[in-house]
């Protein structure tokens, strides 16, 4: 019995980790950009999401260096972010979702590399920014490659009632078609064009009007590349708001014919949730990147593969509580509601996500006059001063009625 005690005291703990995991994040969105203190003990031990957070945090209280170096340790962990792996789904079916370190979406991978750029850009370390830039574009289409796969071979798996209702579920939110990050390639296109290097900004930003064809920033600028034309004078200001969508679980009965007949299991699954915006749009900005989109883009694939996951770990846990019950031994009772308990306590979604990614990106194209503006309705937002006329990029991020800005003159 002692070897019983331990095992479910493990499972227990576990289980406890998805409360804790969901209110650490909720915390992350509650207090952001408010830390004094950020923990950089031990990184190289730290699991993706720490990483990811750390770094985020590092980026916004303006320690470039440290949030760069952070933000390559984790790209090192991730090179084959798109591969399966077994032990993982092994782990996941034993002890619960949140056994397994956070697995990155394709997403987080993108925005790693853009957050880079910004801080390459921000120090002038230009050539590590065209390393970054070349290796992100690398990334996304291999990244593209296997989304594409990923879809090709859920819709031959999609064949019952369940799925075609999730299917339903992720209908009502908007998504792209495919894996990408319009804020990556027009920050790309905007170094390559002050640099005057026009075939190669003509090539990201033509990708990303491309993207966002109703955006007329960026079919101006794309316009600038082919005449071959440096822009003068002009500041670019990208504009991050509110919190992507956050994760819950959510439980889901489905029937499971068996020997002796069907049985209703219980699975657990995730569930997107918006976070609504609370920053005023500003005046004259046009939408860059609708992070939102992007999040649902891959994870309406996920979602699927998820429940089908779910499906088959729910099948063998009836399985396993029926051969509890049924067997011979003097404790059959005791061991059937032990494995009915182990199966409820390890029977859980994953519902972590890099909670510190915001909602929208929005961008505006200026001149400079030395002191820009932002407004909205009228109402002034926040004012920046350039020192001096030239081409500026900006960065601007509100959330809680904070904000982060990080100014950078284009040579």
């Amino acid at each position: 019995m002692l070897n019983f005690t331990r095992f479910f005291a493990v499972v227990i703990c576990l289980s406890g980790c998805v409360m804790t995991v969901d209110s650490r994040l909720n915390s992350v969105r509650k207090d952001y950009m408010t830390q004094d203190e950020i923990d950089t003990a031990d990184v190289e031990q730290k699991d993706n999401l720490d990483l990811l957070l750390t770094a985020d945090a590092l980026f916004h209280s303006g320690d470039l260096t440290n949030a760069d170096k952070i933000y390559e340790i984790f790209n090192k962990k991730n090179k084959n972010i798109t591969s399966g792996n077994l032990s993982r789904e092994i782990k996941s079916f034993l002890f619960g979702a949140t056994a397994n370190d956070y697995r990155p979406s394709m997403m987080d991978s993108l925005f790693v590399s853009y957050y880079q750029l910004w801080a390459a850009l921000a120090e002038n370390r230009l050539n590590d920014a065209r390393v970054i830039i070349n290796q992100s574009y690398a990334r996304q289409q291999e990244m593209s490659r296997q989304y594409q796969k990923q879809i090709e071979e859920n819709q031959n798996k999609i064949s019952n009632e369940f799925i075609q209702e999730l299917e339903n579920e992720n209908a009502v939110w908007n998504a792209y078609r495919d894996i990408m990050n319009p804020a990556l390639m027009y920050l790309s296109g905007i170094y390559f064009l002050n640099a005057g290097e026009f075939s190669d900004a003509t090539l990201y930003l033509n990708r990303a009007a491309g993207m966002m064809p109703e955006n007329t920033f960026i079919a101006r600028d794309a316009k600038l590349a082919k005449a071959k034309n440096k822009p003068t004078n002009t500041v670019w200001i990208f504009i991050e708001d509110g919190f992507a969508p956050k994760l819950v679980e959510k439980r889901a009965h489905v029937p499971i014919i068996g020997k002796k007949g069907t049985t209703i299991a219980t699975l657990a699954i995730s569930e997107a949730k918006s976070i609504d915006l609370s920053e005023p749009n500003l005046t004259n900005a046009q939408t860059l990147a609708d992070v939102d989109a992007m999040f649902m883009t891959e994870y309406n694939q996920y979602r699927i593969n998820e429940a089908l996951r779910a499906y088959t770990s729910a099948v063998s846990r009836v399985a396993l509580q029926s051969a509890a019950y049924n067997s011979k031994s003097d404790s059959a009772g005791l061991t059937g509601l032990l494995s009915t308990v182990y199966s409820e306590l390890t029977n859980t979604a994953e519902t972590r996500t890099w909670a510190a990614l915001p909602k929208q990106i929005s961008v505006l194209r200026m001149d400079n006059n030395g002191l820009i503006e932002l407004k909205s309705d009228d109402k002034l937002i926040t004012e920046i001063s350039l020192p001096d006329k030239g081409n500026y990029l900006i960065y601007l991020r509100r959330a809680n009625n904070k904000t982060d800005i990080k100014t950078i003159k284009l040579k």
